[in-house]
């Protein structure tokens, strides 16, 4: 005898007019609002759900905390980003472990080794470069979403901003300057390149800009590294009258070396993506797109959340926009 197809929560989520995300918590205990309880064991009771058992048996064997994995938490991004996962979980019950990678794949199997030997709830990764390994959290049907930078994986739930956009906006603000350059991430991570093809886009729209590969560095993601590739730019023989720098440590070094060589702005034009940290310099004249790090941390946590509550839909991107607006620090 042929059994009927299986009732989904985005059924009972049609049905009652509410989110996939509200059944899973209505089912699962966590605390919505009345109405909306009311609105989905209706809807459950008319479609004879029954909850996914695969999943309460995961949960019964779970603790009830969360591994944040970052590449560096000396970043002012990542600190804000863990702190929207932390008051998102902590509004669920849930606490977080906070594991530092220093973008080293080998540390990052490292904690996802911790994360399932420790039978926590889920993972939120950031991962350290393109070839990151999450098939040990897969095969143990462990939850995992990936935070700023993406798995390139269809099954794998990610939460990301618009690095191209963002990118090319913060690049155009060099009207005025004729030779734009670029400082990018390492090449092998995902929002380095994205970055710098935003730079690309916004060099190529201007007649007068030269866009080529001679005014792009790839550095390290850190003060050190944008202030090794700031130099080096500024001792080409036809060095640059602008930068765009692609993250804000990077940026806080190669302003450092502006000032070294006398090269403040706005005489020298420079945009970054991302807030300026700790910077004693004076920030006026710098062209700034900031980054809604916290809000990627809260939407990370809220898609796992939703995993670990039973969520067994089909992965989901959610892709934050920066502000396209930019902002220049006066």
């Amino acid at each position: 005898m042929t059994q009927p197809p299986m009732v989904t929560i985005y059924q009972v989520a049609a049905r009652a007019g509410v989110s996939p995300a509200t059944v899973s918590r209505v089912m699962n205990g966590t605390k919505v609002s009345a109405e909306s309880e009311r609105l989905v064991r209706a809807a459950a009771a008319e479609l004879a759900f029954t909850p996914n058992r695969t999943a309460r048996r995961l949960r019964g064997q779970t603790s009830e905390v969360i591994a944040l994995i970052i590449p560096d938490i000396e970043n002012p991004f990542f600190t804000a980003l863990a702190r929207g996962v932390e008051n998102r979980a902590r509004a669920a019950g849930y606490s977080v472990v906070l594991c530092n990678t220093d973008d080293d794949p080998a540390r990052e199997a490292t904690y996802i080794d911790i994360a399932l030997a420790e039978h926590m709830a889920g993972v939120i990764l950031a991962p350290a470069d393109d070839a990151s390994d999450v098939s040990r959290l897969i095969a143990s049907n462990r939850p995992v979403v990936a935070v700023d930078r993406s798995l390139h994986r269809p099954d794998i739930d990610a939460v990301t901003v618009d690095n191209r956009a963002g990118g090319l906006s913060a690049a155009e603000f060099a009207a005025g300057f004729s030779r734009v350059a670029c400082i990018t991430g390492p090449s092998s991570v995902e929002t380095a390149q994205l970055r710098m093809e935003g730079w690309q886009r916004a060099t190529r729209r201007r007649r007068d800009a030269a866009g080529d590969d001679t005014l792009l560095r790839y550095a390290d993601y850190r003060v050190d590294g944008g202030r090794t590739a700031m130099v080096d730019l500024l001792s080409l023989p036809e060095p640059p009258d602008a930068v765009f720098v692609a993250n804000n440590l990077m940026a806080a070094g190669a302003l450092e070396a502006l000032h070294d060589a006398g090269l403040a702005p706005p005489r020298f034009g420079l945009a970054v993506f991302g807030d300026l940290p700790f910077a004693s310099f004076d920030r006026r004249g710098i062209r700034v797109v900031p980054l809604p790090a916290r809000e990627l941390g809260e939407a990370a946590a809220a898609l796992l959340l939703d995993r670990i509550a039973g969520d067994d839909g089909p992965a989901r991107t959610v892709v934050l926009r920066t502000d396209h607006r930019s902002q220049e620090q006066r």
